[in-house]
């Protein structure tokens, strides 16, 4: 229920108690949930803009204001303190007012061990101190895994994981497939240390953006080799030249520098903002991503400081230079907190001419891209919805519709699979799996009782609750949701409607409550047809769930219930004696000369395994 402005915190009296002076503020709702995190260089003042919302307004600043219950605030001595605060805050609660331009990943690396005696190129997500090199962070994997294969087919350096290599008398299949130098036979002279570094040297080359250089190395060490009749190698010289000269026209987009930027573009349509950002590192376009802010109110600039914010905020790489397409608020605290995340200078800029500029020029051009494939998707789904409303006959136009299945695999493993949508695309945030604890046995209807009782309980989290409720099944799954509804409080508010298979090749049914007949559309209608992909996201989500399920249990064995034993030493007790079958046999001697186990450990697990046994 929305606050009057009796109840509201945001009053008079609340002001007077806030101070002139940089903070953070917490609005919560009446449970105590965040709802949103701000900064201000005054706090009375940001927050008494709240105040004058005109009455009746209906964008989201309007609706998070007349959920708010309460309202914290933190004062800071400095504005910069409060940026990092704020940060730090939307990263603990994930506010669901505050904008998040978030991935849900780390970046990743290309890896060079050049600390180990034969090093490699791998794949990493953290960057430590090990005196390894360390190339990226990727802002696209696709263009990571692209340049991780170039490098396999140009220099066939090791691919194996072990640091340090133990000899072989034979070497494997990569070296019979050129795909490697096999220094894991040295004995047998299959891998010469100068060649190898001399691949370990041209990997380094491509990474840093040096390929030019290289082009020209391959290119004398093709003709030496062909001087000196070395036919093999001057063959295979003229092979990494041409996959080189393959990659570099693939890099049309090349800036004349190598300094690695982030390239923001802006486009504005009403209260929707869309936001490209391509990645260049090391004078090359490396990748580009694409973001969308609904309710963007406010001018550009304070647009642009809140996108810097929230984008660096979520731990993305800092670049040294930012290319903007005006300045932001509050730019010089904005690029002094960046400064501090990059342990070097971040400078703004704001090109007009020049090729600084055809970047930033490209960048908008990616925006508008994407704001116009979303307002195709946006009119799209609008047309579905309406039409939705009018045949579920319904009170108001669903935007979040959830769907639940119910499964089993051969009567076990019991789970319900919950999916979520939202103005007709996925919103993964909103998926979970239930395993059922209660019920017993193949009671569908029980199942989906447990089910929903457990999801609707909490009432409204901070991801709201859906305004239809799709459960797949006839008329006994929709009464069971529609009983569960009722007793909860929410009938009035969650729409129901089942989905259900029709013999033969009939279409779909579907079944609304106080409704006998079923609801039979044509085969090409947009609203079955959407409601089909909400039923079949549900059956995919929970088959990945059984797989993964009963694939842990496969691989799981009795010695993960036994008391004191963790990873390490499950690992310690199969080395030591080969099987489960000999350490269910083992005595308690035996059990405590295990590295890590002591005799107290060894009667402990040899009581447990007596007992389950």
């Amino acid at each position: 229920m929305p606050l009057t402005p009796q109840t509201s915190p945001l009053n008079a009296d609340f002001l007077k108690t806030v101070p002139h002076e940089p903070g953070v503020y917490l609005m919560k709702d009446i449970r105590g949930g965040v709802l949103y995190v701000g900064k201000a260089r005054d706090l009375r003042k940001r927050l008494a803009s709240y105040v004058t919302i005109p009455v009746g307004t209906t964008n989201k600043t309007a609706k998070m204001v007349e959920k708010v219950g309460k309202i914290d605030t933190i004062i800071t001595r400095t504005e910069k303190e409060a940026l990092i605060l704020e940060a730090s805050l939307i990263k603990k609660h994930k506010p669901k007012y505050n904008i998040l331009l978030r991935d849900d990943k780390n970046y990743p690396y290309l890896k060079v061990t050049v600390n180990e005696q034969w090093p490699r190129v791998v794949m990493t997500r953290r960057r430590v101190k090990d005196g390894a090199r360390y190339f990226g962070p990727y802002s696209s994997a696709s263009a990571m895994w692209e340049t991780l294969h170039l490098l396999n087919a140009l220099f066939p350096l090791r691919r194996c994981k072990e640091k340090k290599l133990p000899p072989r008398a034979r070497p494997c299949l990569n070296f019979q497939m050129r795909q490697c130098l096999a220094p894991c036979c040295p004995g047998g002279g299959k891998a010469d240390p100068a060649r190898y570094k001399e691949m370990v040297d041209g990997v380094l080359m491509v990474l840093e953006g040096r390929n030019q250089d290289l082009r020209r190395r391959l290119e004398s060490r093709m003709k030496e080799a062909a001087a000196a009749l070395d036919f093999e190698e001057a063959a295979l010289c003229r092979d990494r030249i041409s996959a080189l000269g393959k990659t570099l026209e693939k890099q049309v987009m090349i800036a004349t520098h190598y300094r690695d930027q982030d390239v923001f573009g802006v486009v504005r349509a009403d209260d929707l903002l869309s936001i490209a950002v391509l990645s260049v590192r090391n004078g090359q376009v490396s990748g580009s991503r694409t973001f969308l802010m609904s309710d963007a109110v406010g001018e550009e600039e304070d647009l642009i400081a809140e996108v810097l914010r929230r984008y660096y905020g979520d731990g993305r790489p800092v670049p040294s230079e930012i290319l903007l397409p005006v300045s932001p608020v509050e730019g010089e605290v904005i690029s002094e907190w960046l400064s501090e995340l990059r342990g070097a200078r971040v400078s703004f800029l704001v090109p007009k001419r020049g090729d600084l500029a055809r970047l930033t020029e490209l960048a908008r051009a990616n925006a508008e891209k994407e704001l116009g494939v979303h307002r195709e998707k946006n009119v799209g789904w609008k047309k579905c919805a309406s039409a939705m409303m009018k045949i579920l006959h319904m009170e108001n136009i669903p935007f979040r519709i959830e769907c639940l299945d119910i499964s089993t695999f051969h009567g076990d493993h019991a789970t319900g699979s919950l999916v979520c949508f939202t103005a007709g695309e996925k919103f993964p945030g909103g998926y979970r799996h239930y395993k059922i604890r209660t019920i017993a046995g193949s009671d569908d209807y029980g199942m989906m009782a447990e089910v929903l009782g457990r999801r609707f309980r909490k009432g409204a989290d901070n991801t709201g609750n859906p305004d239809l409720l799709v459960v797949d099944g006839g008329k006994g799954q929709l009464n069971v949701a529609v009983r569960v509804l009722a007793d909860l409080g929410f009938s009035r508010e969650v729409e129901v409607v089942a989905i259900a298979k029709s013999p033969g090749n009939e279409a779909d049914r579907l079944f609304r409550p106080g409704r006998m007949n079923p609801i039979v559309l044509p085969r090409h209608s947009p609203v079955l047809l959407f409601l089909m992909r909400l039923r079949d996201e549900s059956h995919r989500y929970g088959i990945t769930f059984h797989r993964k399920w009963r694939q842990r249990e496969t691989f799981s064995s009795i010695l993960d219930r036994a008391p004191g034993v963790g990873s390490a030493r499950k690992k310690a007790l199969l080395t030591f004696f080969g099987s489960l079958e000999k350490i269910r046999a083992a005595p308690v001697e035996e059990l405590a000369m295990v590295p890590g186990f002591g005799p107290a450990l060894a009667r402990s697990v040899r009581k447990f395994l007596d007992e389950n046994i």
